[in-house]
This record gives C-alpha cells, sequence and structure tokens, in this order.
C-alpha cells in the first residue's frame, strides 16, 4: 500500500498540470541559421494548452493589486496596458475567454512567476509552433506554410476570438497562430546577418531575407518583424501569450 500510495504520487509528479501538455525534447531550423540544415537543440518542457484568458488574468490581478489597470508602473508597461476591460477588475463578461491581450512582456512575466511558469523561449515557442495538426515538424510542408499567413491575415482587423475553437497541433498545443500574437521571454535569439539597422527597420526590407535558412517561411518573417518592434513595456491589442514550465 505505501509503495503504490509512492509511485501514485511519483507518477502525479511528472504529469503536466490540467491545461498543460508536456513537450519532448528535440530541435527545429530557426529562421536565422548558419546553413538551412543547421538545427538548434530545444529541452523538454510543459506548455499551456491555451494561451492565457482574461478570465485567468482577472484571477491574477485580483491577487496581485500592482498589475491592475489602474496600479500598473508607468516603467513596466505602456499607456494601453488593459485598456479595454471596463474596469480594474472587469475585463467584461461576454470576453472572458478571450485571450488576454494589451499586457507588456512585464506582466506577463509576472503573471507567469505567480503560477510557477515562466514564458517560454522564442527557440520553444517556435519549436512547437512549427508542428501541424499531424506533424511535429512541418516546416518543410509548404501547405502548412500557407496555411499560416492566410490565419494571420483572417485575424487582422477582427476581435480577438475566444480560446477553445480549434485542434490542437501534433504536440497536443492549441491557437498558437489563429488568434494572437504571443510574446516570449525575449526577443529572437538568432539575430539577423549583418544587421546595421534597427531589428523593425531590417525586417520591413528586403535585407530581411539575408542569411534566412528558408527565404521563402513568410509565416516567420511576419513573426519576427512583429517580435523585433516590441519592447518589455509593449502592449498590443492583438498581442497574448502562454506560460511553459
Amino acid at each position: 500500500m505505501i509503495f503504490t500510495a509512492l509511485l501514485a504520487a511519483a507518477l502525479a509528479a511528472t504529469q503536466p498540470p490540467p491545461g498543460r501538455v508536456a513537450v519532448p525534447a528535440g530541435s527545429y531550423v530557426p529562421l536565422y541559421a548558419a546553413t538551412p540544415a543547421t538545427r538548434v537543440h530545444v529541452d523538454g518542457f510543459r506548455m499551456d494548452r491555451e494561451p492565457v484568458t482574461r478570465a485567468d488574468f482577472l484571477r491574477f490581478v485580483r491577487a496581485a493589486p500592482a498589475w491592475r489597470r489602474a496600479g500598473a508602473n508607468a516603467t513596466q508597461s505602456e499607456a494601453g496596458y488593459l485598456d479595454d476591460w471596463r474596469t480594474p477588475l472587469d475585463p467584461g463578461v461576454e470576453t472572458l475567454r478571450q485571450p488576454v491581450t494589451d499586457v507588456s512582456r512585464n506582466a506577463a512575466a509576472a503573471y507567469c512567476a505567480w503560477r510557477g511558469a515562466r514564458l517560454p523561449t522564442t527557440d520553444e515557442w517556435e519549436y512547437v509552433a512549427a508542428a501541424s495538426g499531424t506533424r511535429r515538424d512541418a516546416s518543410h510542408d509548404a501547405a502548412f506554410a500557407a496555411h499560416l499567413v492566410t490565419l494571420y491575415s483572417a485575424r487582422a482587423g477582427r476581435p480577438v476570438q475566444p480560446v477553445g475553437s480549434a485542434r490542437p497541433n501534433a504536440f497536443g498545443v492549441s491557437h498558437l497562430h489563429d488568434l494572437v500574437w504571443e510574446w516570449t521571454a525575449a526577443p529572437p535569439s538568432h539575430a539577423m546577418p549583418g544587421m546595421t539597422m534597427a531589428p523593425a527597420e531590417h525586417m520591413a526590407c528586403a535585407a530581411a531575407s539575408d542569411g534566412a535558412a528558408d527565404p521563402s517561411n513568410y509565416a516567420a518573417f511576419l513573426r519576427y518583424a512583429f517580435r523585433s518592434g516590441l519592447s518589455d513595456r509593449s502592449t498590443v491589442h492583438s498581442l497574448g501569450f502562454r506560460c511553459v514550465a
């Protein structure tokens, strides 16, 4: 009986908590790599199945008043922080299942720490995001790449949709592409070769393709360009996040 209880406890300790999936170690080819065959190793980790919702973030700001809209330190977030919430503790009942947006990287990191987690690195996020619904590495699937561009285009100009409406990818993670952009723990770790201008300016011109492992990966260019224009304080209506551990 004691052994059974200890075994059950050990097994429980290795299982991801509800709402999070175990992502095995692996590798992926980043947008900017030494060669198209260069792969970056990613250790195993656990990732939220879905992005953090307004309901989730409401629980956080109730427990952490310093991160409410009225109390957020101006050095931590831009003026647009949670600016579409009705009040500091009312994100709108009809929007509770939407991904929380208009949060800075600082606020997102504080939320993840509150949950005993952290933001994913860019490598971790890109590794999981390279999975289609059937393949863990669909980076060379032209149809999948085109589908991502279609998803990015479709969400522009429309209200943020609620979570729960998409099938998970091959890792068991949902909504990496169809709802909002997502924070990572730092700007892209793989710098553009020979960059001599601001990252956002570089990504907006033809020079952005210099050194790219796959110059046809337009979806990845869009992601890198978006990240390049952000600071830790940025708040964007189409930018949310999820946590890993």
